[in-house]
């Protein structure tokens, strides 16, 4: 299965979520990306410290996310990316109209990488 990060973003936007996972490499691989290309897109996230949220569009143009949750943990989500918005009121507001019989979701993030050259 062939996926692609996707780096064409910047916006909020919401996700709802599939499966709860210790690590994020285990939330991609729930999401049915195939660990080595799991782990070789948690790697390029690194940016010092801290990892926000993963984005990719899986092959069928399925787009997903891995979101940290407030307890640690990583949110294995289907994303909405079909309306980005400028505020996380917005997309919540747009989560809340997704969410149905007692499912859980949560409001990402994306932001556009710059290009590095070397």
């Amino acid at each position: 299965m062939n996926f692609e990060p996707d780096t064409n973003l910047s916006g909020y936007f919401p996700a709802i979520v599939c499966m709860v996972c210790d690590s994020p490499i285990d939330a991609l691989v729930a999401l049915c990306v195939p660990r080595k290309e799991a782990m070789e897109l948690v790697t390029a996230s690194w940016r010092g410290n801290e990892m926000g949220c993963l984005i990719a569009t899986l092959h069928g143009g399925r787009s997903i996310a891995v979101l940290p949750t407030p307890e640690g943990r990583w949110a294995a989500c289907n994303a909405f990316l079909d309306e980005l918005f400028a505020t996380p009121q917005e997309a919540g507001r747009r989560l809340d109209k997704l969410l149905k019989r007692g499912r859980q979701g949560y409001v990402g993030y994306g932001q556009r990488v710059p290009e590095q050259t070397c």
